[in-house]
């Protein structure tokens, strides 16, 4: 089976309408599909031809200081204790931008982040949007230029977010009987295998193993922690958007994965 558990659209920090990104899915066979934008459900659940939908979203948490990105899938019961959290982070994210502008101002790039912020009462902002503005604005060539300059984890720009401790997000996702699994385990490395067994009883049950970018190599290493703690592998392309260098939306799994993935899910 294909699936699709990792995509954002423009109610976070994707360029694509959800509706766009749901035809791409369809378009690309997908047939289980979520949509997980930043700290929102705003357009979460939308119908996909050939496919199951389910609802879903990437909240952003905090563990030991860093920050820790959480997919969160419905699994039949709703997600209101998840989504009645997730306001104060999207209004924490406005902030946060207003700060970055002002960090960036002090380093000679002056970038008017109004604009942006005028939709944040219907959408997730963040550091893609900055970027994206600073291409706009010709201060950089690329969001790739923006975020290696100024927008890196804990470079010269970057504002941490006030975001939800990571137990504390898990604790909200059982309350709702969610699946949730750990998004992108390269960008916390050596810190991944660690986390998933200290947290595997409070609720996280699952590992992106096969994230969009991976090669064989990167894949099995993360099927390998998964396998030694017990986890479901998920997978997902982190669908941006067109513009961006990344994979196209749609994972392949062989039929026992694929099996056990939907269980995981509740199909």
């Amino acid at each position: 089976m294909r699936f699709e558990l990792h995509c954002h659209s423009t109610c976070s920090d994707g360029t694509e309408p959800a509706a766009r990104v749901a035809t791409r899915a369809a378009e690309r066979g997908v047939d289980v599909f979520a949509l997980t934008d930043h700290d929102t459900c705003e357009a979460t659940g939308l119908p996909v031809a050939g496919a199951r939908s389910i609802r879903g979203v990437e909240v952003t948490c905090e563990e030991n200081g860093r920050t820790i990105h959480l997919l969160v899938y419905d699994r039949g019961h709703g997600l209101a204790p998840v989504e009645a959290r997730l306001g104060a982070t999207r209004a924490a994210r406005v902030n946060r931008l207003r700060v970055m502008a002002a960090r960036l101002a002090q380093r000679g790039v002056t970038i008017d982040v109004e604009p942006l912020l005028a939709v944040a009462a219907t959408r997730s902002v963040g550091r893609p949007d900055l970027a994206r503005a600073m291409v706009a604005a010709g201060v950089v060539t690329s969001m790739k230029e923006a975020f290696s300059r100024h927008l890196y984890d804990g470079g010269p720009v970057d504002v941490k977010h006030q975001a939800l401790p990571l137990v504390d997000a898990l604790a909200l996702g059982r309350e709702c009987d969610a699946a949730m699994a750990l998004a992108h385990p390269h960008l916390y490395d050596e810190r991944s295998a660690p986390m998933a067994r200290k947290y595997r009883a409070a609720g996280l049950t699952g590992i992106e193993a096969c994230y969009g970018v991976y090669d064989a190599r990167e894949r099995k290493r993360w099927i390998e922690v998964a396998d030694a703690n017990g986890l479901v592998c998920t997978g997902g392309s982190d669908w941006h958007g067109p513009d961006e260098a990344q994979a196209q939306p749609g994972v392949d799994f062989d039929e026992p994965r694929s099996a056990a993935l939907a269980t995981w899910l509740g199909l």
